[in-house]
């Protein structure tokens, strides 16, 4: 038969397997669900032969989010054997993998949220506040698991105690999503609830999600508390599997978190009394002035908070959620059987200002930062980690106190002169009390302006040789006391551009060096060590305003609050 006498599928499945595989491998997922809608057989031939495996299996490969070929083979084996539910799953949460970075105001020395592939699973893990050293501490925020489908769509929330976990769903995630909301949803109208959610009081959207954390939890076999949730290496792999099969099966068993009605109620009705026994005398006196003062002083805060956020919503319609008339909660509850956690992912406007975002500070959210990749004529954008001082340093270097480590996302815009910027945006800080807000422009370059600064440090530093060799400097800016905490100032200075591939900004009048290098932030977690998170709710977002470290309570987790001084610094910068 001669290839005028086939028709386009027979042309296709006359191919070698390799083949159709090497061709998949140049086509987008959405060209091969469409080829495999055009005939029944193409439709066999692309999900149930063996040649179909292959061109999903060449899929997984191109997106190039797994370690190695092995880490994705046992992510098939468990999958049973479906490379198709591999690939749908990472494509599916592909807006929350890739280096994508998640981040809250609260608390003001950072919250910064990266999500990480797991074991046919995600799992998004917080970098906590902390001095240099030479492991990473983080502590798990929720886990992202694939159905029997490939479907991103089991939640576990995590919480201070390693060995519970708090299931949930995810509602929605849109490919584009900047913001991640802890919800959540009825079992009668799940997609409504997304919708109603949002109209509830604020104190009762918080009495009802901790309420809900208090009835679903469930608890991890003993010897799976202590297995690791990211992959060091391929002898983890068997041990994740195992702690997979059991986070199933307790999904599964607790119906996904979800709670009945009347249970729920109870316990939101037995956490609205758990209030103090009434004093007598002169001291109920004093109790009830002060409870009338903080009533009339929450009036007049709700009062302004209201005005604030319709300013805002002129601006951002990511606020379109907000409005006097609230949702009352047993009509939320009313409307099913049952009431249980969720993660929603949406696309919503916001404004941003030097890339940071503006938040809202009483919705249970995480935001997403743009993270610029590097290209010609922007080869500095990306996430960079160090620390004030020099010369450099190492992180297993025994000087006392050890310095606050940060971390800087380091992006470019235009002024409104077109003239190119860098700007270095603070997503977190490790010193013991804050310094400078979160999202702080740390310093902002000109990188159309060459320095005519010198770089100071040269020769020999606390008798140690350094040559330092400088590619190239740039004019610009960096941080200063300004008018308080909310309005920080700026001073001239310069970045430097080490050949060894650090950046140095050096403020002019100081001589104060901040000294960076390009972060792996996904291998610095893999690396790094875990350490317990908050209780699940605030674990997800932390909305009280706060300017110490909140998220741990473990020696060693922040540093001193010194760390610009016009005096020589100790060797203290990522290596």
């Amino acid at each position: 038969m001669s290839s005028g006498d086939l028709d386009g599928a027979a042309l296709i499945l006359s191919l070698p397997e390799d083949v159709l595989a090497l061709i998949s491998a140049h086509l987008r997922p959405r060209d091969l669900l469409a080829l495999s809608a055009a005939s029944r057989r193409l439709r066999r031939a692309l999900t149930g032969a063996a040649a179909a495996d292959k061109a999903w299996l060449a899929q997984c490969l191109r997106l190039d989010l797994l370690p190695s070929l092995r880490h994705l083979l046992a992510w098939r084996d468990a999958a049973s054997g479906s490379s198709l539910a591999v690939c749908r799953f990472l494509h599916s949460a592909a807006p929350l993998l890739g280096g994508a970075l998640w981040a809250h105001q609260n608390p003001e020395l950072g919250n910064l949220v990266a999500a990480v592939p797991g074991f046919l699973s995600l799992v998004a893990v917080r970098a906590i506040p902390q001095e240099l050293s030479p492991r990473l501490r983080w502590a798990p925020v929720f886990e992202l698991l694939a159905d029997a489908h490939g479907r991103p769509a089991l939640l576990f929330l995590h919480g201070h105690d390693p060995a519970d976990l708090f299931p949930a769903r995810l509602s929605s995630l849109q490919p584009h999503a900047n913001v991640l909301f802890l919800e959540a949803h009825t079992d009668r109208h799940p997609v409504s609830s997304e919708f109603h959610f949002p109209l509830l009081a604020f104190g009762d959207r918080r009495r009802l999600l901790d309420s809900l954390v208090d009835a679903c939890r469930v608890t991890l076999p003993s010897d799976l508390v202590a297995a690791p949730l990211l992959a060091r290496s391929d002898d983890d792999l068997p041990l994740l599997a195992a702690r997979r099969e059991a986070m199933l099966r307790l999904h599964g068993e607790a119906a996904g978190g979800m709670v009945g009605t009347p249970d729920l109620q109870c316990l939101i009705l037995q956490a609205n009394k758990k209030v103090s026994p009434s004093p007598t005398g002169g001291a109920g006196e004093r109790t009830r002035l002060r409870r009338s003062l903080s009533a009339v002083a929450g009036y007049v805060r709700n009062g302004l908070r209201q005005m604030v956020t319709r300013s805002v919503s002129a601006n951002s319609r990511a606020h379109q959620y907000v409005d006097t008339k609230h949702l009352p909660l047993a009509d939320f509850l009313h409307a099913g059987e049952s009431v249980g956690l969720s993660l929603r992912g949406a696309r919503v406007r916001l404004s941003t200002y030097r890339a940071w975002p503006s938040m809202n500070d009483n919705r249970f959210a995480l935001y997403k930062l743009t993270v610029q990749p590097p290209m010609p004529g922007r080869e500095y954008a990306g996430l960079w980690g160090g620390t004030f001082g020099w010369p450099p340093g190492r992180p297993d270097d025994d000087c006392k106190p050890r310095k606050a480590l940060f971390f800087l996302l380091l992006s470019y815009e235009e002024d409104a002169e077109g003239k190119l910027l860098l700007i270095a945006t603070k997503v977190l800080e490790g010193t013991h009390y804050v310094v400078h807000p979160n999202g702080s422009s740390m310093f902002v370059v000109r990188m159309g302006e060459p320095s005519t600064e010198v770089f100071p440090w040269k020769g020999k530093t606390d008798g140690e040789s350094w040559n330092v060799d400088v590619e190239t400097g740039f004019a610009g800016e960096g941080i200063a006391s300004g008018y308080g905490f909310r309005y920080p100032g700026s001073k001239p200075g310069s970045l430097f551009v080490l050949q060894d591939g650090r950046l140095a900004f050096v403020w002019r009048e100081t001589g104060t060096v901040l000294t960076l290098k390009r972060l792996n932030l996904e291998e610095l977690l893999k690396k790094g060590e875990r350490v317990p998170a908050l209780q699940p709710v605030p674990n997800f977002a932390y909305l009280t305003k706060s300017y110490s470290n909140v998220f741990t309570a473990f020696p060693g987790s922040s540093a001193s609050p010194r760390y610009i001084s016009t005096s020589t610094l100790p060797p203290v910068i990522i290596y």
